[in-house]
């Protein structure tokens, strides 16, 4: 029983981040990425610990927050989350931004691309994203595409050598396809 109870203490316990984040003295921010990825049963598990901000370890009890933590939760809409959980959530839909906004994304994310590259790639992906694609294209396709041009040397979107990158940008074969015929 002692040596039981010794396993199972503080020491030999690996604190994930919603435990670190009630565990801690300071008030934190708690990010849970793509909740719409995560199967129903952590989705159980976080309406339970938002609910009362504490979490239940079978071998020592509930944990109850020191602090609550400022809990932020992304969704992409790859599957809809339960109603109890929406009710306890403020929802807020970020837009893509606009061509300037993303030029300077690209500019800040990418050393050595230039202004007059950035604004074409951020003016091409607006332009993709009006279109009606399977998948349109996220601002890190955005930037892994950038990042591929600026590597391959080229400085404008009239290279011959676009078409090849453009897997990096769109995702469904159908898309890329559509693409290739367009331009």
């Amino acid at each position: 029983d002692s040596l039981e109870a010794e396993l199972f203490s503080a020491p030999f316990l690996l604190a994930r981040p919603i435990l670190k984040a009630f565990l801690s003295e300071r008030r934190t921010v708690l990010l849970i990425d793509e909740i719409d990825k995560s199967d129903e049963e952590f989705e159980s598990f976080l309406l339970e610990a938002l609910s009362d901000f504490a979490v239940t370890i079978p071998e020592w009890g509930t944990v109850q927050a020191k602090t609550k933590p400022l809990v932020i939760l992304t969704s992409n809409g790859a599957r809809d989350f339960s109603d109890a959980l929406k009710r306890r959530c403020v929802h807020y839909d970020l837009n893509y931004p606009d061509e300037a906004r993303e030029a300077l994304i690209l500019r800040a994310k990418i050393p050595g691309i230039g202004e007059k590259l950035s604004l074409a790639i951020a003016e091409f992906v607006a332009d993709l994203r009006r279109k009606s694609l399977r998948k349109k294209p996220s601002i890190a396709e955005t930037i892994d595409w950038a990042r591929v041009l600026v590597s391959l040397g080229i400085e404008n979107l009239k290279d011959e050598r676009i078409p090849a990158t453009y897997s990096f940008l769109l995702k469904y074969r159908e898309d890329l396809e559509w693409l290739k015929n367009i331009k």
